[in-house]
C-alpha cells in the first residue's frame, strides 16, 4: 500500500489534475490578464487626470476643457509646474486646437525647468494634437486619439 500512495504523490507532483505541470497555463493566462487590467486602469487614471485638471481651468478660465488649458500654458500668474502639468493634460486630450499654443512655447532646446516649460512634455503632447502615438484602434478599452474635421 505504500508504493501506491507514493506512486500518487509522484503523479500529483508530476502533472496530474491538481499538480502545477496542469495549472500552469491557468496561473500564466491569469497573470497576463492581470497585467493587461493594470494598464488599461492606469491609461483610464492618466486620461481622466486630464480632464480632471481641464475642469479645473475651466473654474478660472473661459471656454471647454482645451481652450480652459491653453490659457492656463499661457498664463503668466501660475507657476511654470503648473504649466506643464496643463502641456501634459493638452497632450493627453490630443485636440488639435492646441497645436498653435503648444508649437509657440516649444523650441527644441534641452529643458531648462527653472526658466522655461518642459520641452520634452510639449514635444509629447505636440505629436498627440497631431495624432501619434496614440494606441491602435484594434486596442479595446484604451484612449484612441479624438476625431479629426475632414481636412485638419
Amino acid at each position: 500500500m505504500d508504493e501506491s500512495k507514493h506512486q500518487k504523490a509522484e503523479g500529483h507532483r508530476a502533472g496530474g489534475p491538481g499538480g502545477l505541470l496542469y495549472w500552469w497555463p491557468v496561473l500564466a493566462i491569469g497573470v497576463v490578464l492581470c497585467l493587461c487590467a493594470g494598464f488599461v486602469g492606469l491609461a483610464w487614471r492618466v486620461q481622466a487626470g486630464a480632464y480632471e485638471l481641464g475642469a479645473r481651468a475651466m473654474d478660472e478660465f473661459p471656454g471647454d476643457e482645451v481652450e480652459a488649458l491653453a490659457a492656463l500654458v499661457q498664463s503668466d500668474t501660475h507657476t511654470l509646474a503648473e504649466r506643464s502639468r496643463a502641456v501634459h493634460a493638452l497632450g493627453q486630450i490630443g485636440d488639435s486646437r492646441s497645436l498653435p499654443i503648444l508649437e509657440t512655447f516649444y523650441t527644441g532646446q534641452a529643458c531648462q525647468h527653472d526658466k522655461f516649460l518642459c520641452q520634452k512634455e510639449l514635444s509629447k503632447a505636440i505629436d498627440r494634437c497631431r495624432g501619434k502615438n496614440w494606441p491602435p484602434a484594434w486596442l479595446p478599452f484604451l484612449p484612441h486619439a479624438p476625431a479629426r474635421e475632414p481636412g485638419t
